[in-house]
């Protein structure tokens, strides 16, 4: 059945697109074990208030890109259309006024979450301050008349929301620190792996995103270029954790990095036996392709975390 004809609960399930979730909640959850590791304790409550904020901000992301986006992706159905699911608005499954605001309300809960963290969670002032800084990156990102994501920075302000903001609000959520070497380790790495991401999202769009006059890595230096690009970030972000283990003299551990190679190397040879055939306007091989780098980067970040909590608990770190 079309998503349009669905009941309304399932039109509005199908527009939060919970499968794209892991983009975020994959490094909030990372960055409330960092700040965990960095603190020593953990907070359940604070645990509530940064998982709680992710889904919100999520949520509030998607339904306002699909807005901001309706246009070209109502270009991309006429020039394709058969070509990848069926888009909220152009395919009519919920109308632009009801996602704007639905997209506006979950941003206002996010924020109210975020306050109260900072009001009733000791020692985490400047939290509310920083979820907003979180949620303007969208509008730096999509909305005019900035429109990154359109004039050839979308890729690196995404690296920057994703990769190093969301985890960070969230380890300072739990840990109160708002600076740790914990941060300073694991970061960097995760902000690759964020643009590797953000490289691959506009392969799918090429050619109507270079009709709608957007300027994205794909647009600017071809399809070739873009997933170089990813694979080369996602293959960095992995050696900078490595590199994170001896810079830090061991403080950042060996194991969990092991660990999260591990399981980055099954989705990377799907990854490169997928990325030949990833062409131009070849939308099922693009979606192999980027499913294979999500569960290379999502993969990795939640086996990094788990070892993390593992070797906490058995008294390792």
């Amino acid at each position: 059945m079309h998503p349009a004809f669905a009941s309304p609960l399932r039109r509005w399930l199908y527009a939060f697109k919970p499968a794209s979730w892991p983009k975020v909640l994959a490094p909030a959850l990372l960055g409330q074990v960092l700040g965990a590791m960095s603190s020593g304790t953990f907070s359940v409550g604070a645990a509530v208030v940064g998982l709680a904020f992710a889904v919100f901000a999520t949520i509030y992301v998607v339904l306002l890109n699909d807005w901001f986006d309706a246009d070209v992706d109502a270009l991309k159905r006429r020039m394709f259309p058969e070509a990848g699911s069926p888009k909220t608005i152009p395919d009519a499954i919920l109308p632009a006024e009801s996602v704007l605001l639905a997209g506006a309300g979950f941003g206002v809960m996010a924020l109210a979450v975020a306050l109260c963290g900072e009001l009733f969670l000791p020692g985490r002032p400047g939290l509310m301050l920083g979820a907003v800084i979180g949620l303007g990156l969208l509008l730096v990102y999509s909305a005019p008349p900035l429109r990154l994501n359109d004039r050839g920075a979308g890729e690196f302000v995404e690296a920057l929301g994703v990769g190093v903001l969301v985890p960070w609000w969230s380890a300072y959520a739990q840990s109160g620190q708002p600076t740790s070497p914990w941060y300073v380790w694991a970061l960097p790495g995760l902000a690759l792996l964020a643009f590797a991401s953000a490289a691959a999202s506009g392969l799918s769009d090429e050619e109507s995103d270079r009709r709608g006059g957007k300027s994205t890595l794909t647009t600017m230096y071809g399809n070739r270029a873009a997933r170089r690009a990813a694979e080369y970030s996602a293959f960095a972000g992995l050696i900078a954790w490595m590199f994170a283990v001896r810079a830090s003299g061991g403080g950042f551990p060996l194991i969990p990095v092991q660990i999260a190679v591990l399981a980055a190397a099954l989705p990377w040879r799907a990854l490169t036996r997928e990325s030949p055939h990833a062409l131009t306007n070849c939308f099922k091989a693009q979606s192999r392709y980027k499913t294979a780098l999500h569960r290379l980067i999502w993969g990795s970040s939640l086996a990094l975390a788990l070892a993390l909590v593992m070797l906490r608990l058995a008294g390792w770190a």
